[in-house]
């Protein structure tokens, strides 16, 4: 079995919503707007994919009704599609209106990004907080 590299950083000095290093997120599925493992966000990325959640079978279903399918899998994007347990960086909005629908999935605060904050208070971030 061959074993690739870790992917790199895209911005090193990151930080997450409890002030300290962001850990990665997911490499397996490898996830990230930067397709790194971590929820870093830059310039190029309009949707704020900040939010490192934990996915579930309620949440894949909300995604998918509401215009975003993550479990259907695409290999044309070598993409096998998401399964409750996989993590994955979540766009913060997107988070957010599955909170507002009660389907917000758990986070993983250490590799949640501080941006998140923006959208979402800490406080609901906690409430939420993958144990």
């Amino acid at each position: 079995m061959t074993t690739q590299p870790a992917p790199t950083r895209y911005d090193e000095t990151a930080r997450n919503v409890l002030g300290g290093e962001l850990v990665p997120c997911s490499l397996d599925p490898v996830t990230g707007f930067y397709r790194n493992g971590c929820c870093e966000t830059g310039p190029h990325d309009l949707g704020l994919h900040t939010v490192c959640a934990v996915m579930t079978e309620e949440f894949l279903a909300f995604s998918k009704a509401t215009g975003n399918d993550l479990s259907t899998p695409r290999p044309e994007f070598a993409f096998r599609g998401l399964k409750p347990g996989d993590r994955w960086c979540l766009c913060a909005g997107r988070w957010r209106e599955a909170l507002d629908a009660g389907m917000a999935p758990q986070v993983i605060l250490e590799a949640t990004h501080e941006e998140t904050l923006a959208i979402v208070t800490l406080g609901v971030l906690k409430d939420h907080a993958a144990v």
